[in-house]
């Protein structure tokens, strides 16, 4: 049974989500709702690791390199603060329990993606995301004051003056108008907008239409990403990435003549115009990537999942080659938000992929989503403690369905550039 009340209402229980939940006080009174399961949040599905300055002579290539990928559209302040707060995202990860991999003297493991001038990433096997969201939940799950409730729709905010006082939620199948001083858009990207993408179904973009019924500022939300290697297959459904530090741990891409077409450690758009333009020149449906150069042991022991999902479609990347092709990945526009995840409505915030905070430019640099997400969930947290925001009057306003799916299919058209 839910309350009519929350001091915060936080719409989406991705690592984004559960991070800035688990940022606020204990004494706060906190609603994760989640669209589908608690584990169907694409943060489970992160392959290749989280990004960290690797040491204090690391910022300007880190910096440069995020810029470059972003072709430099990237929000300058925004790229600097991910950075240097990226220590302490991890410290307080492993703080949490997060277990990334670590070398034989116990210093952490690092590995390179493309478009990094250096290994700057760690990992958890090929089940980053999943490590890490896994962790936060379990944590989440042991604090009385954070109530999480799955399969629960954000229907809308309600507000008034420009001002959010709480949200209109979908809950076994009753509308629920709930009081809360903040509320956090944590509902993901646009995947479930496009037929071949790496993402779960429902991630639709409902943070975006929900904001623009209310005139809050939206940003670039036609800056999608395409991620260049994820495993073909003539079924039907979410498409199964293979992460770019396979790449970056040099596998290697051949068209169907056997021939290698590209770099495969340059930035994702970059590899995914060369392997469009390959497939096109040969009039195949995908090309192929050769993980043997890796070596069994590497394979086994850090790419073990990506392994057993080309098992499963008859390729065995011991031996084989493994046909691969591009396919929807990310979003990097979104809510329009400053460095404290704010929108440009009182009381009302947006973190991770639903959020635009300039972090990522035109094209996200691999692994940045991770970091960026947890950074700025957490300075959100952050900024609604120092506020100390009062429960504000619900507003006499009804839920207008066909409002809501007018206007989202204006944004499904604006984000497909249709």
């Amino acid at each position: 049974m839910l309350n009519n009340k929350y001091d915060e209402i936080i719409c989406g229980a991705g690592c984004s989500g559960l991070f800035c939940a688990l940022n606020l006080p204990k004494e706060h009174n906190i609603l994760v709702i989640s669209k589908a399961g608690l584990e169907d949040s694409d943060s489970f599905l992160a392959q290749g690791g989280i990004c960290v300055k690797h040491d204090d002579n690391d910022f300007d290539a880190f910096f440069e390199d995020t810029m470059k990928a972003g072709h430099n559209e990237n929000n300058p302040a925004a790229v600097k603060e991910m950075i240097d707060r990226s220590r302490e995202i991890i410290n307080d990860l492993v703080s949490l329990g997060v277990a990334f991999e670590k070398n034989p003297d116990g210093s952490f493991k690092y590995t390179r993606e493309g478009a990094h001038s250096r290994p700057r990433i760690l990992f958890h096997e090929d089940i980053t995301g999943k490590e890490i969201t896994s962790t936060l939940l379990a944590v989440a799950k042991t604090r009385a004051n954070i109530t999480l409730v799955p399969n629960t729709l954000l229907l809308d905010i309600l507000e008034e003056n420009n001002c959010c006082s709480g949200a209109i939620i979908l809950h076994e199948g009753k509308e629920c108008y709930i009081q809360a001083r903040n509320v956090i858009m944590a509902c993901g990207g646009v995947g479930g907008l496009y037929e071949n993408s790496t993402n779960f179904p429902e991630l639709t973009g409902d943070a975006l239409a929900i904001s623009k019924m209310h005139n809050v500022e939206l940003e670039h939300i036609d800056y999608v990403q395409i991620h260049p290697t994820t495993l073909y297959s003539q079924k039907k459904g979410r498409r199964f990435l293979i992460s770019e530090s396979v790449r970056g741990e040099g596998a290697l891409l051949y068209n169907d003549n056997h021939e290698r077409f590209t770099c495969e450690t340059l930035a994702r758009d970059v590899v995914t115009k060369n392997i469009r333009a390959e497939m096109k020149k040969f009039g195949s449906k995908h090309v192929w990537l050769d993980m043997r150069p890796l070596g069994e042991h590497e394979i086994l022991t850090h790419f073990p999942n990506i392994r057993k999902a080309c098992l499963e479609e008859g390729y065995d990347p011991l031996t084989d080659l493994i046909p691969v092709v591009p396919a929807q990945h990310y979003f990097m526009g979104g809510v329009k938000v400053d460095l404290n995840s704010h929108t440009s409505m009182e009381n009302l915030y947006c973190v991770g992929e639903a959020a635009c905070n300039g972090v990522h430019g035109k094209n996200r640099l691999a692994s940045n989503s991770l970091l960026e997400s947890l950074v700025f969930a957490k300075n959100a947290a952050k900024k609604m403690i120092l506020d100390k925001a009062s429960f504000r009057p619900l507003p006499d306003y009804k839920y207008d369905k066909a409002r809501f799916l007018r206007i989202h299919e204006e944004i499904r058209k604006q984000v497909k550039g249709e």
